[in-house]
């Protein structure tokens, strides 16, 4: 049986010490992250040359395709958080989760003094695969700490998390007096650096990490019998990506640039995604106990792809509703895939699927990344992109059927025979 509460205590297992303090780690690797799409924006205005046309470069600094490319790279290095998540079904995952986090703010905090628009984009890519890696392994200390009444829990206690760091940065940005230089944001970064050690000493090795056999093979590597289903459930997850990555990086660019929104509009909106994230997690959570892992993450999924191509197609009013949404939506979608993905394998090979998932997950924001950034040159306007991942993410979405239920079985079951049965997915 996995660790849980202590014992006498009614706390339940997704509130404990080793839960919570993976939790904090979660909240650093958004805050380390989110920081780059807030200041984008700034960066390219620091380093480019605003015009007075009405072009998008002209608004923006740098034309969209430069600007996507470069996101498109940041996003493109998350692929080394599939090594990096892979070392920890090697060596543990307390280890690796420190260690990739110390190098991942490090860098982060570097990025502040970058002397160029590449440099900083140069800086903030090599420290994304690392804090990828953070977030994912987080969340599978977070599923190896809970049984599975608890589960879709911790892994929504983590994903919400992930969403306050994001929102200090926007909160700071705001709350700053006058417009904070991209530096100043950036540096933001140093804060959970310096509260590292001290979390170091709360984060303990999950026991059926401890007691299960090491990873065999090459890091990445996933037995034949395992492939068919965690290639679906990978490539069903990424496909998310497609709507979130630009649906959620464009924000500041498409309201500020575009709409002619002020920088406390985009900051309220942020702002408000926290209670429209907590509402998704726990309608995420609730359906994923009740309805089952794979209904409730393809319904969820569905949604978010209607969300993002209704906000990037019309007013401020329709860009706040549509944000809120898909942020309410993928929020909820997190507990029943991150359940369902830590239920589905064995504990050898756990982290080496949650990195997987995370790089189907930056080829989907790439894609959609640059699917953005071509049309809405061509086009003017990021209506026509909205609306082609929106329909494509919706679509994709009903794959979820194919994968087996996974509601209600614990991670230590038949360890030795590998967990659930690898038989058809059905």
């Amino acid at each position: 049986m996995t660790d849980l509460a202590p014992s006498g205590s009614r706390r339940p297992a997704w509130l404990t010490a080793p839960v919570l303090t993976v939790a904090a780690l979660s909240i650093a690797s958004g805050l380390a992250q989110f920081s780059v799409t807030a200041v984008i924006g700034d960066v390219a205005s620091a380093f480019g040359e605003p015009g007075t046309g009405d072009d998008l470069a002209a608004q923006i600094g740098l034309p969209t395709t430069t600007l996507g490319a470069a996101l498109a790279l940041v996003r493109l290095a998350s692929l080394g958080a599939l090594p990096a998540s892979a070392l920890a079904d090697r060596f543990g995952r307390r280890s690796v989760l420190l260690t990739l986090a110390a190098l991942g703010l490090s860098l982060t905090t570097m990025a502040a003094l970058a002397p160029s628009f590449w440099v900083y984009v140069a800086l903030v890519a090599l420290a994304r695969p690392l804090l990828s890696a953070v977030n994912a392994l987080a969340g599978v200390v977070a599923a190896e700490e809970t049984t599975s009444r608890d589960r879709s829990a911790a892994i929504a206690l983590v994903t919400a998390a992930y969403g306050v760091g994001a929102g200090v940065v926007s909160l700071a940005r705001t709350a700053l007096p006058g417009e904070p230089s991209f530096r100043v944001v950036t540096a933001f970064a140093l804060l959970p650096l310096i509260a590292l050690p001290f979390l170091a000493r709360l984060v303990r090795e999950p026991r059926i990490a401890r007691t299960s056999q090491h990873a065999r093979g090459w890091p990445g590597a996933i037995p034949r019998e395992y492939r068919a289903r965690v290639t679906l459930l990978a490539a069903l997850t990424g496909t998310i990506g497609l709507a979130t990555g630009p649906g959620f990086t464009y924000l500041f660019v498409y309201g500020e640039d575009v709409l002619g929104a002020s920088a406390g509009f985009s900051s309220l909106l942020v702002l408000g995604a926290g209670p429209a994230g907590l509402i998704g997690i726990l309608l995420g959570r609730a359906g994923a106990d009740r309805l089952g892992r794979r209904v409730t993450a393809g319904a969820l999924m569905a949604l978010v792809g209607a969300s993002v191509a209704y906000g990037y197609a019309g007013t401020q009013r329709d860009l706040a509703i549509g944000y809120l949404a898909a942020i309410a939506f993928s929020s909820g979608f997190a507990p029943p895939a991150g359940a369902l993905a830590a239920e589905l394998v064995p504990t050898r090979m756990r982290a080496t699927v949650a990195g997987w998932i995370t790089v189907t997950g930056v080829i989907g924001a790439v894609t959609g990344l640059l699917t953005f950034g071509v049309l809405a040159d061509a086009a003017g306007s990021f209506a026509a992109a909205s609306l082609t991942v929106g329909i494509v993410v919706a679509v994709v979405a009903l794959g979820f059927a194919a994968l087996p239920e996974t509601r209600g079985h614990e991670l230590d079951e038949d360890e030795d025979h590998d967990a659930v049965s690898p038989g058809p997915a059905n």
